[in-house]
């Protein structure tokens, strides 16, 4: 296990307080694109959350008043119009690894949403688990606007499964924006709230999940991203056995006595 609030990232602002990481990108300028430094710095940051001890949520924060713009159009387009097909494959297969690393770190990811989240931008908004978003913000998979395929990041896979196949496919083919309010009437955003409110709202949901039994969450977080590809008996063994390993922990027996005590547990994520 290692710990991860002394992190300093050099490509997006980082800060850790009660067990709850916050991850907001920082160029707010330009609405915050992604380069191919961000990309590997997040995707790194992400595979190492699998071994933090002291971060049990992620919360991704908009800056200036944006989420995400995407992949940088000077800093990444540009220069992937002019690689070979196999520097493009490492780039697609390293992008794509972020998102892996995202569903496979083992904790809850919030995404409070604002402005633009676009490109690259939407990807990790749909890519967390709980969505919470402004009225103002614009959400567009917009990859088929700039002539490549709607299947990016894992979208054609995860998107249907968020807000309906046709809706998706809608989404993808045109490339065109997403409402705030469409999101929510969609399924893609929990609720919306007030601009002023987004980061409170956000940590707040961060700190009731940390309050309770961590351990089983990440489990949870498993077990929503590998039944995808289960059949139905698969899944339901599959839940039998980590629900039988949740029953293990000292977090079951707390829940337990304080029933019995009459009191409020306190859980300890073991």
């Amino acid at each position: 296990m290692s710990a991860m609030a002394k992190l300093k990232p050099k490509h997006f602002l980082w800060q850790v307080e009660g067990r709850v990481a916050r991850i907001r990108l920082d160029r707010p300028e330009r609405k915050n694109p992604l380069t191919f430094d961000s990309y590997a710095e997040l995707r790194d940051t992400f595979r190492d959350l699998v071994y933090a001890e002291d971060v049990d949520a992620v919360v991704f924060l908009p800056n200036g008043g944006n989420f995400c713009s995407g992949g940088d159009v000077h800093d990444i387009i540009g220069p992937l119009v002019k690689m070979d097909m196999k520097a493009l494959l490492a780039f697609t297969r390293m992008t794509g690894d972020f998102v892996k690393a995202m569903l496979n770190c083992g904790k809850p990811i919030i995404a409070a949403v604002d402005g633009v989240a676009v490109g690259a931008g939407a990807i990790i908004a749909m890519a967390s688990d709980i969505r919470i978003a402004t009225p103002e913000a614009k959400t567009a998979f917009l990859f088929t606007r700039v002539g490549l395929a709607g299947c990016d990041m894992g979208a054609c896979a995860i998107l249907p499964r968020i807000i309906g196949h046709g809706r998706a496919a809608e989404l993808l083919y045109t490339g065109r924006t997403m409402s705030a309010a469409e999101g929510e009437r969609w399924g893609f955003y929990n609720r919306l709230v007030d601009a002023a409110a987004l980061e409170a709202d956000a940590l707040d949901m961060a700190k009731r999940i940390v309050s309770g039994p961590t351990f089983a969450h990440g489990i949870t977080k498993t077990q929503l991203n590998q039944e995808w590809s289960m059949g139905l008996d698969q899944a339901i063994e599959a839940e039998a056995q980590a629900q039988a390993i949740c029953m293990q922990t000292g977090d079951f027996e707390r829940a337990y006595q304080a029933f019995v005590a009459k009191e409020k547990p306190v859980f300890e994520g073991n």
